[in-house]
């Protein structure tokens, strides 16, 4: 009978799994971190415009 998978293995698999899923997809996690990025800027900004 095998033990349980300890924390490190369980992180070590995970970024295993979200770096091979990454490289497979590409420009794509790019294009939605940079989209991510922006709209979050878009969002301080204008909230310390609101706010001043």
């Amino acid at each position: 009978m095998e033990a349980p998978p300890t924390p490190e293995e369980l992180k070590s698999k995970f970024v295993k799994y979200a770096m091979r899923n990454m490289v497979k997809k590409g420009g794509k996690s790019l294009q939605h971190f940079a989209l991510s990025a922006i709209g979050l800027l878009t969002l301080f900004v204008g909230l310390a415009y609101l706010t001043r």
